[in-house]
């Protein structure tokens, strides 16, 4: 069984996504889900769907290598970040090479890098006057949303478009494809799956 990760902030909608995507996989597993935020709803959906949670602080993030003890104390083999607002640390990257997959709601590398999450990013897609926007999966390296592109999916948008359709049209981009995407990498990345 390849064990996954993943790491949320917020609501965790497409956290929930990937677990009930894998909840009848023999292969793959949503193992633990772990927040920066005690507070983000991501935590209860992962104690309605009986998923364990970790949550962890700044200080232990950056200045200490808890995370990778709780990561290996569960045997995971690949994390998934899902709506995840803090740059990866070195050690953590160097730890999961190729086995951190991050999914960015705009076509990068267009509207991406640090402040660009959320609807600042489909504000900055209206306000450029985009023809389309879509979404992009991406392999984690140590600098906001320049890992490399593993997958993109576009979306067409119209003058009528505002950053709260953007965003309904860029999350079932989300729902449909991110899921997937992490199966088919994981089986690349993982040749005895």
């Amino acid at each position: 069984m390849i064990k996954l990760a993943i790491f949320a902030s917020g609501s965790g909608s497409n956290a929930q996504n990937i677990v009930e995507y894998f909840s009848e996989s023999n292969d793959i597993e949503v193992s633990l889900i772990l927040s920066n935020n005690s507070k983000a709803y991501v935590l209860e959906r992962a104690q309605k769907l009986d998923i364990p949670t970790a949550i962890f602080s700044r200080d232990s993030f950056y200045k200490s290598e808890e995370i990778l003890k709780v990561l290996a104390n569960d045997k995971i083999d690949f994390i998934i970040l899902a709506g995840f607002m803090w740059l990866v640390p070195k050690y953590l990257v160097e730890a999961y090479p190729n086995r951190i997959l991050n999914i960015h709601p705009a076509l990068l590398p267009k509207f991406g890098g640090k402040g660009m999450y959320g609807d600042h990013v489909h504000k900055a897609v209206k306000e450029a006057g985009e023809v389309e926007s879509g979404i992009t999966i991406h392999y984690v390296n140590e600098k906001y949303d320049e890992g490399n592109i593993v997958f993109q999916a576009t979306c067409e948008l119209t003058t009528s478009d505002t950053p709260e359709t953007i965003a309904e049209k860029v999350h079932a981009l989300e729902y449909k494809h991110y899921p997937e995407v992490i199966e088919s990498v994981i089986q690349k990345s993982f040749k005895n799956y």
